[in-house]
């Protein structure tokens, strides 16, 4: 008996020993606060199984007890630090967040600080004059550049979000000079105001050139580019809406340009290469001007207005148009126009048994070219113009160029003779005759 009791406590002692050991095997290194969390879920598991393989269930049950109790007081201070390391890494990405804020804030800030202070020049004091050079068919940062490069602006991208917030962004070429002290809003209505640029030219237009001539004469002085869309203009609708004189014109689809007649000879301001549609409109503008408002004009004692006056006579506006280009282009003196006039009037007027029926004029054949030699080479041999008034009756469809008052005036009121016929020698003096006879008579002192 003595024996078993001794065998008996000898596998008590050695149990404990094992639980002993068992617990000085944990392992104390820095292991991660999550691995270490789980390995002590494992070991709970591990001593469990271990303890009930002993026999003895009441040491078997405090020994599990013992060992439930220290992993849980371990598990629950692991428990602690993790929530202590959540904390501390919640608040580091709120400081890091706070501090990003800040600074982005302060970027803005200074962003908009320093683009506020540009768009009110409140750091541009100095008066002096910029010149600034705005390209054809100009981006919103070449302008914003252009204006940087010459010192009137010290943000660019500031003037662009400034720009399109207000929805100007859109700007013309041309040349200005401008002060440097100016705020946002100024420097856009000032570009954008087209008396405001500097680049301009005079160009004049003389009486009874055609639209031809003008559009070469146009690009000839740099104020177009090209004549391409000019020409086009000239024999299109666009400008209707805006003039009506131009709405109630008649034998549109008969004219080679449906403007000629229209563009008013004078002296022009100009820009260089503006667009073909200023320009017209510009010319239009001084033709409804002279026309439908009272003018002081040469030989009248008191302003006269056009529009009124051609209500008096038998014809219409482009009738009389029509007769004014054609006494341009034939007449060698304003004196020499009103004999023109009488001439075709008695024509228009006169009996188709008088054999003048047609107006058999040189300066209507090759319309809408000035010459036979103005005429492209292709077409040259075989063109015919329908404005020629050799083989049609009446006016042509329309004027043959651009006339002046003086040739309007002359048209309206002719001097009154019976001549149906003149002709001039090669100093340009008239000859005028009343019938076939005396007509050949005078060519025939000019062949001379």
């Amino acid at each position: 008996m003595e024996s078993n009791s001794n065998n008996e406590k000898n596998i008590s002692e050695i149990r404990k020993d094992k639980v002993r050991n068992f617990h000085m095997n944990i392992s104390n290194d820095d292991l991660a606060v999550g691995d270490r969390y789980r390995e002590l879920e494992n070991l709970d598991v591990e001593a469990s199984e271990s303890i009930n393989s002993y026999s003895d269930d009441v040491v078997r049950e405090k020994m599990e007890k013992n060992s439930r109790t220290r992993l849980k007081a371990e598990k629950k201070e692991l428990k602690k630090q993790m929530k202590y390391n959540d904390r501390q890494n919640r608040r580091v990405f709120r400081l890091i967040w706070w501090v990003s804020v800040g600074f982005i804030g302060m970027v803005i800030g200074m962003f908009i600080m320093v683009g506020v202070s540009d768009m009110l020049a409140m750091n541009r004091t100095d008066n002096k004059t910029v010149s600034i050079n705005i390209p054809a068919n100009p981006t919103l940062d070449q302008v914003a550049d252009e204006l940087k490069a010459k010192g009137a602006i010290n943000e660019t991208k500031f003037f662009n979000m400034y720009a399109t917030f207000t929805h100007n962004t859109e700007f013309s070429q041309g040349k200005y000079k401008i002060p440097a002290n100016l705020d946002y809003e100024a420097i856009i209505t000032y570009l954008q105001s087209l008396s405001n640029r500097v680049d301009t030219i005079k160009v004049t237009i003389p009486e009874g050139m055609n639209v031809r001539e003008i559009a070469k004469l146009l690009v000839k002085k740099k104020v177009l580019s090209d004549s391409k869309h000019f020409l086009e203009l000239c024999n299109s609708d666009y400008f209707d809406e805006d003039y009506s004189f131009l709405a109630r014109e008649k034998n549109q689809k008969k004219r080679y340009y449906k403007l000629e007649g229209y563009l008013f000879p004078d002296t022009y301001e100009c820009y260089v290469n503006e667009r073909p549609e200023q320009t017209i409109t510009r010319m239009l503008d001084d033709y409804e001007v002279r026309v439908y408002t009272e003018q002081n004009v040469d030989g009248y004692s008191k302003a006269i207005r056009l529009d009124k006056l051609v209500k008096k006579s038998k014809y219409s506006m482009d009738q009389i148009l029509t007769i004014a280009s054609i006494i341009q282009a034939e007449a060698a003196t304003t004196d020499d126009m009103y004999y023109i006039s009488s001439v075709l009037h008695n024509r228009l007027d006169a009996d188709i048994n008088e054999g003048v029926g047609m107006l058999s004029l040189d300066s209507t054949q090759y319309y809408p070219y000035r010459s036979k030699k103005d005429v492209p080479a292709s077409k040259r041999k075989t063109f015919k113009s329908r404005y020629s008034t050799y083989n049609k009756v009446g006016l042509p469809p329309g004027p043959i160029n651009n006339p002046g008052m003086k040739a309007i005036l002359a048209a309206l009121y002719p001097n009154d003779t019976d001549y149906l016929y003149f002709c001039h020698d090669k100093k340009g003096k008239p000859y005028y005759a009343s019938s076939l006879w005396e007509h050949e008579y005078n060519l025939s002192l000019i062949e001379d």
